[in-house]
């Protein structure tokens, strides 16, 4: 019997997809590496929700859209050399979606029965269980409530920003530092701060995607953090969350 020489590649039914490990909170969080896109945010939903095979195992996984907080320690993991260089300088990241509404930002609205993102502000309020420093949560899920009168928009330094509000609702911690965004928004990554914008106050509750990046404009290098991206603009990537 003739015998072929030569490479023997690896056989998958799905496409292969590398895996990252970080921190997250009390435990670790797999997420897809590298993050899916760029694309609009529900293209990128759509694309981790296909099948893929493991790096090391083979076996068929797929991928779920990421809480705000998921997307944040992704991003923080060895942030200089990995997020930084690949997403926040020459792209953003999409980190999961938001609510602006008349008194404040939820973030990481819940669905209801039949799967409907829940965005009507007293429904909202109802699911939130308890306040902590000055915000609010859920415990059963990453939802949360940054009042407006807790966070500050505008050009601001790394700590204004971590202990703020609308950071800590986005990391969705019980501190009074988001830790993880104090990590990233460090004067060692942005020496001229950050600047929060586009979470103004509206009268009818809106759904949007709050991103993060390297601001570039005009020399104006700070770590941008914004909540108007609507879920079907603006081309960029997003985290996938190993299902």
């Amino acid at each position: 019997m003739e015998k072929e020489y030569g490479i023997i590649k690896a056989k998958s039914e799905h496409p292969v997809r590398d895996l990252l490990r970080v921190p997250h909170k009390d435990g670790a969080l797999i997420v897809s590496h590298p993050a899916f896109g760029p694309n609009y945010f529900n293209a990128n939903i759509e694309e981790m929700q296909k099948s893929y095979s493991h790096p090391v195992t083979g076996e068929r996984i797929s991928f779920r859209e990421p809480t705000t907080s998921e997307s944040i320690s992704g991003a923080s993991y060895d942030f200089e050399n990995m997020a930084k260089l690949s997403i926040f300088d020459p792209r953003w990241l999409q980190t999961g979606r938001i609510v602006r509404t008349s008194k404040g930002v939820f973030v990481n609205p819940p669905r209801d029965e039949k799967g409907n993102l829940i965005i009507d502000e007293q429904r909202l309020e109802a699911y939130i269980l308890r306040e902590v420093n000055g915000i609010y949560r859920a415990d059963s899920s990453d939802l949360g409530f940054a009042p407006y009168n807790s966070f500050t928009q505008g050009v601001q330094d790394c700590n204004t920003f971590a202990e703020g509000g609308l950071a800590r609702a986005l990391e969705h911690t019980e501190g009074k530092t988001a830790e993880n965004l104090r990590k990233i928004a460090s004067p060692k990554n942005y020496k001229r701060g950050v600047n929060v914008f586009g979470f103004d106050k509206v009268t009818d509750p809106v759904l949007r995607v709050a991103g993060l990046d390297s601001g570039r404009d005009f020399d104006d290098y700070r770590l941008y953090v914004y909540g108007d991206v609507w879920t079907d603009g603006n081309y960029s990537v997003a985290f996938g969350v190993l299902e």
